[in-house]
This record gives structure tokens, C-alpha cells and sequence, in this order.
């Protein structure tokens, strides 16, 4: 088993919402289990890679694949400012060196000067992982520079928590376009449209870092099919900023975000018969 299959107590209020989304036995024997807690950070390091293997196992089924480029950047919790990067789990120190502590590969530059340097990392003490890769949608709507618009359930996620970076800089190889695009994020949103690259995300955890690019992914997709569709003279009806940010203050709780995730995790576990979890 994983360590998410670990028994993790449901210590959350009644009222949180992540405890809305779900409804056990009356005895309280079968309940959701929410984000672990970890007392011992190797354990809990153990844990980061196994759902960061995990993650990229996703990005290959969904065809987010292209050479080098794209890349998972999560926080070690064992030594402060080093980060693991790479599908087989490198852990960078702080000047974008491979370490001693995981595999003895090279790492894609990119993946160091976008998410894993102090630009964005040390600018949003509040998230764990950031996921960036170009995918066939995300980067087909960067072209226009714009965000997407909130048009179906789903998408609230993204509503108040969407950012665009409309400055190509070109391929990644200096510190400071990761700085540019921290501060194009600013300090709430976890999600990003680079114009003209491709989509990055950030999350508590990598479920929630992975969970919200396909989310954001998928309504780059939704969007291109809206705007065809309006050529035809069809108008969108969108959210309203009420029902929007309703949805939104339930879908964007990291809880949320990480449990969403959870099933495809699942899924991967008994398709490869845990051979990731090794």
C-alpha cells in the first residue's frame, strides 16, 4: 500500500469544506481521509515522492509529454531549500544543483529558473509544488494572452485564482523570468496561462498542484470549442461572480484539491500493480 493509504484521521471541523463533499457510515468507520500529517519528515518525503511519481505517471497517460520540456518542482521537507524535480525524483539544492540525496541525473534548466529557484518557492511560502508542461490546449489558448472565463462548474476553480504572464521571454534560462512570472502570479493565485508556452500550477501538495492544471488545462480546451462555437454567432452564458464565488471557495480549499486527485492516483496504483510505490 502507499503511504496515502495510510490510516489518517478526519480531524477537520464539521463544517470545513472539505467535509461537505463526502458522507461515511453513521459510526464514523468509513470516512474520507483528508491531506495526511506527517510527525517524521522523512516519512513524509517518502510520501512526496511516491505522489510525485505518481503525478507524472498522469502526465504521461494524458499526453502532456513533449522531450524536455515540462516539470514538477515539490519542497523537500528534510533540508530547507532544496527542491525534488525530474520524473525520476532528483533532489536540486538551492542553486539548482543536482544533490547527493536522490538520483544522479541532469535536470531540464527550465525546471529550475520557472518554478524551483526563490522566485516562486520563496515568494509563496503557502504552496509545496508547481507543475508547468505544454500541453496541446493550454498552449494553443497562451497564444491569445488571455485568461479563460469562468463558463461551467468545473471551471470555478480557476475563478479569482488565475493568473496570465503576457511576456515571452523565450526558453527559460535565467532567474529572472522566474521572477516575472512569481510576481505575475502575485501572492493568491495558483494558476497561470504563460503566453505563448503553456500553463503552470501550484498547489499545497502535487495532487493539488497536478489537479488544477488539468482542471486549467481542460478549460483551455472548453474555451477554444466556446470560441469556434461563437463564430457561429453562438453567445456564452457565463457564472455569475455570486455563484462563481461560491463554488470557488469550496473547490479551491487544498482538501478539495488533493482528494480530487486521489482517483486517479488510485487508478495508477492498480494499473501498474504499485510498481511506483517501489
Amino acid at each position: 500500500m502507499s503511504p496515502s493509504a495510510d490510516p489518517v484521521a478526519n480531524n477537520l471541523d464539521a463544517k470545513h469544506s472539505f467535509n461537505r463533499m463526502w458522507r461515511g457510515s453513521k459510526d464514523g468507520s468509513v470516512q474520507l481521509k483528508p491531506m495526511p500529517k506527517f510527525d517524521d519528515p522523512y516519512a513524509e518525503r517518502e510520501w512526496i515522492k511516491v505522489h510525485m511519481a505518481a503525478v507524472f505517471r498522469f502526465w504521461g497517460k494524458m499526453g502532456y509529454g513533449d522531450g524536455n520540456a515540462g516539470h514538477i518542482t515539490v519542497r523537500d521537507p528534510v533540508l530547507p531549500g532544496y527542491y525534488w524535480s525530474a520524473s525520476k525524483l532528483v533532489l536540486v539544492d538551492p542553486s539548482g544543483h543536482v544533490s547527493p540525496h536522490g538520483a544522479q541525473l541532469p535536470i531540464n534548466a527550465a525546471g529550475f529558473f520557472i518554478p524551483a529557484d526563490s522566485a516562486i518557492h520563496e515568494a509563496r511560502p503557502d504552496i509545496q509544488a508547481a507543475a508547468h508542461c505544454h500541453s496541446i490546449h493550454g498552449k494553443a489558448w497562451s497564444v491569445f494572452g488571455k485568461p479563460v472565463e469562468i463558463t461551467t462548474q468545473d471551471s470555478c476553480v480557476l475563478y479569482n485564482n488565475h493568473a496570465v504572464y503576457d511576456n515571452f521571454g523565450g526558453v527559460v534560462l535565467a532567474t529572472q523570468e522566474g521572477k516575472n512570472i512569481a510576481h505575475a502570479l502575485g501572492p493568491k493565485n495558483r494558476t497561470c496561462i504563460l503566453q505563448n508556452h503553456g500553463l503552470l500550477t501550484l498547489g499545497s501538495t502535487v495532487d493539488e498542484a497536478a489537479y488544477l492544471f488539468t482542471s486549467l488545462d481542460k478549460q483551455c480546451h472548453v474555451m477554444l470549442l466556446v470560441e469556434a462555437a461563437s463564430s457561429s454567432k453562438l453567445q456564452p452564458k457565463l457564472i455569475d461572480k455570486e455563484d462563481a464565488e461560491y463554488s470557488a471557495n469550496f473547490l479551491q480549499e487544498p482538501q478539495v484539491g488533493y482528494s480530487n486527485f486521489q482517483a486517479e492516483f488510485d487508478l495508477l496504483v492498480e494499473e501498474t500493480n504499485g510498481a511506483f510505490l517501489k
